[in-house]
């Protein structure tokens, strides 16, 4: 009789445990925090347990979140916050990938279902589909990076491209040997022309008989395409050529450093964007990156996540950051090329801009009314 009441015990507390178990074991599942497809998600909404339930994800453009670019300058600006605020990948921030075009809709819609509080959208080829999903769901916060998007719940990050290459474009007229530099474009569009615009302004400004080749590959995910037109560029005595061409210009860097393989002698440079991409011109003792046009994608995303944690969300706004701010600027890592004398030509032409001595040309048009008047 006693074993029967032992085992009989034994089972009630075994299916006790089993029970609690089963109750508990939700706490790790994403389950928890996803929403639903009719919208009905908290992620506009502030929570009263603190900052530790907020979260942020992004979705990229095309070209991958490793592109040495765009897309890793603000997921490492995602990764800050969440190291400044005690989170790890998929516990308060994450990324969608986005292969093509067609993937950023569903991307953003997947990150509201997993009640992502704010969700940025990396890319002025996001635009449409931030605003189309942003109207959807009225109670998510969402950001665009380098466009601007209408709506109370978006807020637009932009930067101005092309008083940072003005700069790049000053940088390579003091570097050319030639007198011939180039410039190579992603997709021809409003927002690469305010790169391409500033660059010759700046290029001219120095020196109006500098010749400026400029080209676009048609696709920021083309490094095969970057290589190409970079190996004809070279051909043509072009010694520094600056683009703006996201994952493309990783083509650049190599055409750039197979030349250098093969003639070690040979003056050639890129000029990189959006980060500091000094490490992608590497090789052996020399490095053919001369300098980078650095956009702080990643401050702007950390800051622009705070201030939604903190409820101070920027929504309806646009927000631009210049070089009076330090939000655009050239790297000047490459110490050996990049002299004393081009880094005091480039903070004299700054001052220019900061001062409002100089109103850099964005557009085609502009540019052409700016080169007339020199």
């Amino acid at each position: 009789m006693n074993n029967r009441k032992l085992i009989l015990f034994l089972a009630l507390m075994l299916s006790m445990g089993m029970l609690l178990a089963a109750c508990g074991g939700g706490n790790d599942s994403k389950e928890e925090s996803s929403g639903s497809d009719n919208g009905s998600n908290n992620g506009g909404s502030e929570s009263s347990e603190g900052s530790s339930d907020f979260s942020a994800g992004m979705v990229t453009d095309v070209g991958g979140v490793d592109d040495k670019s765009f897309n890793q300058s603000a997921w490492e600006g995602l990764q800050a916050w969440g190291e400044e605020h005690g989170m790890e990948q998929g516990q308060g921030f994450d990324y969608a990938q986005s292969n093509s075009d067609s993937d950023y809709a569903p991307n953003l819609n997947r990150m509201v279902r997993e009640d992502y509080n704010i969700v940025f959208g990396i890319g002025y080829k996001l635009a449409d589909a931030i605003k189309d999903v942003a109207g959807q769901y009225p109670d998510t916060k969402f950001a665009i990076v380098d466009s601007v998007v209408e709506g109370d719940n978006i807020a637009s990050i932009t930067f101005a491209d092309h008083e940072g290459s003005f700069l790049a474009g000053v940088a390579a007229a003091n570097k050319t040997n030639t007198d011939k530099v180039g410039f190579i474009g992603g997709t021809d569009s409003d927002l690469i022309n305010k790169f391409e615009s500033g660059f010759v302004a700046g290029v001219k400004t120095v020196n109006p008989d500098i010749e400026v080749e400029v080209q676009y590959a048609g696709a920021f995910d083309a490094p095969d395409e970057g290589k190409l037109i970079a190996s004809n560029m070279y051909k043509n005595d072009i010694d520094v050529i600056y683009h703006s061409s996201g994952a493309t210009g990783n083509g650049v860097f190599a055409q750039a450093k197979d030349i250098k393989n093969n003639d070690p002698e040979r003056k050639i440079w890129v000029i990189g964007v959006d980060r500091d991409q000094h490490k992608e011109g590497q090789i052996g003792d020399q490095n053919v990156t001369l300098t980078s046009m650095v956009k702080r994608v990643g401050n702007s995303v950390q800051q622009v996540s705070n201030m939604a944690m903190e409820g101070e969300f920027p929504g309806g706004e646009v927000l631009e950051f210049g070089v009076e701010d330090e939000g655009v600027g050239l790297a000047d890592t490459n110490e050996e090329d990049y002299t004393k004398e081009i880094a005091e030509a480039v903070d004299k032409w700054k001052q220019k801009i900061i001062d409002g001595e100089v109103d850099v040309p964005q557009t085609h048009d502009e540019l052409d009314s700016y080169l007339d008047a020199l």
